[in-house]
Formats: C-alpha cells, sequence, structure tokens
C-alpha cells in the first residue's frame, strides 16, 4: 500500500484549542513534514477550518485522535494522495 502523502480535512472545531496549538501538535509526528490550518468561518462557539497535512507517511488515524480529542469534529475527507510523489490537479478546459 501507497504512503499517504497528503490529506485535506474539513474540521469543525471549537475555539479552544487555538489553531496555533492543534498545529504544532500535529507538526510533530513522524512522517509529517508540514501542517497547515485555515479558517473560514468563525461562529460564537466554534470554527470551520480546513486543515492540510502533507509528508512521506502521514498517519491519518493520529491525526484524526488529535482533533477529535480536542473537541473538535472530521466534517470531511476534501482530497488525498498517496505514492511516491504527489500529482497536483490541473486546469483542463472542462474546468
Amino acid at each position: 500500500m501507497g504512503n499517504l502523502r497528503r490529506v485535506v480535512i474539513d474540521v469543525l472545531k471549537p475555539l479552544e484549542p487555538s489553531i496555533v496549538t492543534l498545529v504544532q501538535m500535529l507538526a510533530d509526528f513522524e512522517g509529517v513534514d508540514g501542517v497547515n490550518i485555515s479558517i473560514y468561518e468563525i461562529d460564537r462557539r466554534v470554527e470551520n477550518a480546513k486543515l492540510t497535512v502533507e509528508g512521506h507517511n502521514v498517519p491519518y488515524q493520529q491525526i484524526v485522535d488529535v482533533i477529535e480529542e480536542n473537541g473538535a469534529a472530521v466534517h470531511s475527507i476534501d482530497e488525498v494522495a498517496a505514492g511516491k510523489i504527489l500529482i497536483e490537479d490541473v486546469i483542463t478546459p472542462q474546468d
């Protein structure tokens, strides 16, 4: 089975912990080269966030465990990539 290289997750999280704390927790995992969290909507008690994790062997289940242990929920998995290289989307005439 190919190594997971990228995962993009839509997350609903409470205001605490901050995205700074959460991104640092996720970046510490073995196999993770980088993590990005972008907030795209804020409510009174929660934030909707797009979480992108890249690496050479992304530990998906450990990432989900940290998300859930910190009071957040995975809404959806929006993108995944696996294999020896990352393949970026290409714009085609249909787009």
